[in-house]
């Protein structure tokens, strides 16, 4: 059963590293969108019309505005990549215990095996003894 455990394990690392990166993303983007209401709000706030400001604000917001659309879809595709994992997880989860089992039926039919080949040992050396 230990292998068992060993097997799963960087798998289950893996998939930890993923939801720590999901939350750290989601983190980053609580962030940026809120970077983006600030530049919004400020943007609303300014009366007066300096093109040359404008323009810097505009690609400012247009950058922080694909910036969350970015996060957004990493974040979307580490939980999609994370579901992916622990449905793999659970398969093979479920083949180590089958393979267990087997190998549990298969040692049994091993230890009885060995008790036959032993009493018609016991039983040819009696056989033997009484022959000489």
């Amino acid at each position: 059963m230990s292998d068992c455990h060993s097997e799963l394990s960087p798998r289950e690392r893996a998939l930890l590293k993923i939801r720590r990166d999901s939350d750290t993303k989601a983190g980053e983007l609580a962030k940026m969108e809120k970077m983006l209401q600030q530049t919004k709000d400020l943007l609303d706030k300014k009366t007066e019309p300096g093109t040359e400001k404008m323009d810097y604000q505009e690609n400012m917001v247009e950058d922080l505005e694909e910036k969350v659309r970015s996060s957004r879809r990493h974040r979307r595709n580490s939980l999609h990549h994370t579901q992916m994992l622990e449905s793999q997880m659970k398969t093979v989860k479920g083949e180590l215990e089958g393979t267990l089992d087997h190998l549990q039926e298969l040692r049994n039919v091993l230890r009885r095996s060995q008790q036959k080949a032993e009493e018609r040992k016991a039983v040819m050396e009696k056989l033997a003894a009484g022959h000489r």
